[in-house]
This record gives C-alpha cells, sequence and structure tokens, in this order.
C-alpha cells in the first residue's frame, strides 16, 4: 500500500512565506492568480510527483482568485487540505477546490480592509508617529516590529486553521457541510458587497433639470458680506442658517435621482456589471469599455 501523502509543518511554511507576494503579479483580468499559484508551488511539488499532474494543478490554479492579501491565508489553508486529499486519492475534483476558493474569498475581501487597513495599522502608525515626534527612535521600530509580527502570526495561524478546517470539510465530502460553507460563504459576500456598492461606486450625471431663481433673503449676498476674516466668519454662519450659495437654484438630473433612490445609478452599474461577468465578458474588456463610456458621456456633458 502506497504511503499516504502528507504536507510537513516546513512545506506549510513555505507556502505561508511565498503567500507574501501574493500582490507580486497582480493584473486586471485575474487579478491575483499569479501570486497565489506561486505561494502553493511548494506543496503542489510534494503532493504530485509527475510532471503531468503538477502542469494540471498549476492550471486549475490560475482562475480568478482575488480577496484581501492577508485574508488570503486560511483560504490557503483550506485549499492545501483539498489539494493533500486529492493527491491521496480522495473525491476532490477541480469544481470543489474552486468553488471553496471562490465562496471564501469573497466575504474575506470585505473583512480585510476594516481590520488592517482601518484598525490595527492606525493604531500602530499613531503609536509610532506620537513617539517619533518626541525624537524617540523606538516609535518607527515599534511601527515595523508590531506591524510585521501582527501581519506574519496572523498570516500562519490563520493558514494552519484553514488547513485543519479543510480536512473536515473533506471527510464530509458526501454531506452536506461543504455545501452550507459555500452557501452561507456566498451569502455573507453578497451582503458586504451590497452595503459597500454605495461607497465604492460614483456616478453622477450633470445635465441640468431646472434653475429657480431664489428671492433676496434665501441667498447669501456676497456684496453685502464685510470685508476680511469678518465677511468669511459672517458667510459661513449664514451658511450654517440654511441660506443658498447662489441666487439661483439649480437642479441636475443626479439631484432627481438622489431624491429618488440615492445610489441608484452606482447600483445599476453593478448589476450590469455583473449580468456581463455572467456572460463571460472578459473584465479587460469591460475596464477600457467604462473609460470608454465615461470620456464620452463627459465630453457630451451627461456626466
Amino acid at each position: 500500500m502506497a504511503e499516504k501523502l502528507k504536507l510537513s509543518k516546513k512545506d506549510r511554511l513555505s507556502v505561508c512565506w511565498r503567500s507574501t507576494f501574493i500582490q507580486g503579479s497582480w493584473n486586471y483580468e485575474r487579478m491575483q492568480n499569479g501570486g497565489w499559484v506561486y505561494s502553493l508551488i511548494p506543496a503542489i511539488k510534494k503532493l504530485y510527483k509527475s510532471k503531468e499532474d503538477r502542469s494540471a494543478a498549476l492550471k486549475r490554479h490560475l482562475e480568478f482568485f482575488n480577496t484581501h492579501p492577508y485574508l488570503a491565508s486560511p483560504v490557503l489553508g483550506v485549499t492545501l487540505a483539498l489539494e493533500e486529499d486529492r493527491a491521496n486519492g480522495a473525491p476532490v475534483d477541480d469544481v470543489t477546490i474552486q468553488g471553496v476558493k471562490v465562496g471564501m474569498m469573497g466575504p474575506f475581501a470585505g473583512i480585510g480592509d476594516p481590520v488592517f487597513w482601518f484598525t490595527v495599522r492606525p493604531i500602530l502608525g499613531a503609536l509610532g508617529a506620537s513617539l517619533a515626534m518626541t525624537g524617540n527612535i523606538l516609535g518607527p521600530i515599534i511601527f515595523f516590529l508590531g506591524w510585521n509580527i501582527i501581519r506574519m502570526a496572523f498570516m500562519w495561524y490563520t493558514q494552519e486553521f484553514g488547513y485543519k478546517a479543510g480536512t473536515r470539510i473533506t471527510e464530509d465530502l458526501s454531506g452536506g457541510l461543504l455545501q452550507d460553507i459555500t452557501k452561507g460563504a456566498s451569502i455573507l459576500g453578497m451582503f458586504i458587497l451590497g452595503a459597500l456598492v454605495n461607497r465604492w461606486v460614483a456616478v453622477k450625471f450633470t445635465p441640468v433639470v431646472s434653475q429657480v431663481k431664489l428671492s433676496k433673503g434665501a441667498y447669501i449676498d456676497w456684496n453685502s458680506l464685510p470685508a476680511g476674516a469678518q465677511g468669511i466668519k459672517t458667510a459661513l454662519e449664514q451658511q450654517a442658517s440654511g441660506l443658498s450659495l447662489d441666487a439661483t437654484k439649480i437642479t441636475t438630473l443626479q439631484n432627481n435621482l438622489d431624491s429618488l433612490i440615492p445610489g441608484l445609478a452606482g447600483l445599476a452599474l453593478t448589476f450590469l456589471c455583473m449580468w456581463l461577468l455572467k456572460k463571460k465578458v472578459s473584465p479587460i474588456i469591460m475596464i477600457l469599455g467604462l473609460f470608454v463610456v465615461g470620456i464620452v458621456f463627459h465630453l457630451i456633458n451627461l456626466m
């Protein structure tokens, strides 16, 4: 009986170290797929002996992948477990491996930015900056060491957690655990995407719908303001009290859309892009198309 293939701790450490370069070959079409494959090379070499099997493994992992670079670690761990069981004869096909990756990467992408970029890094940066401003050399040292210790520890332990969890997933392939995890991750991912659409997608239509001349007293009379700083103070006070900056109230098409449903145009554009992706339209074509449409609409004063 052939000896069961097993990834050693050294193999997994090598994968974890390589994953720090997951953004190294980022591209607009498949994003982190090159860095993802680079991270998995030590495991693929260990698990598959023939050139054909190794090539097939590299090819299936060259599909689209994109998530927060640090939150890729638990996905890597689960993938390592799936590849290990597949190499040992378990019924793990390409669709299963890709489904787990896609199901996990979406939710993790929405978690990583708030945790790392908006919480951990600003806190460490503020601590280091406060020390540096007093002339203390420990300021930049604390920031550099603290950030990298937290980052590397998180990546290693979450990869190990994913690796151990992945083993349990493959043991239940005949049941519903894998399907439940994938479905739950997909729902969470769509929820996060929906919440962030209004923040990340901005579409503004500039055509003027109406111009209404305001009555005297409804706007700031700039000619009657005092000179100097007192005039600026008076203008700010009048604006705070509700006076308009201009004598004419201009209503644009975007104002009407915002009064109906704020962010409606951005949401519609997001759904259009999702529909095009479903129709297998290349992301590169979509990006170039958005550039062209945006420039043309701007030149004709539509946006």
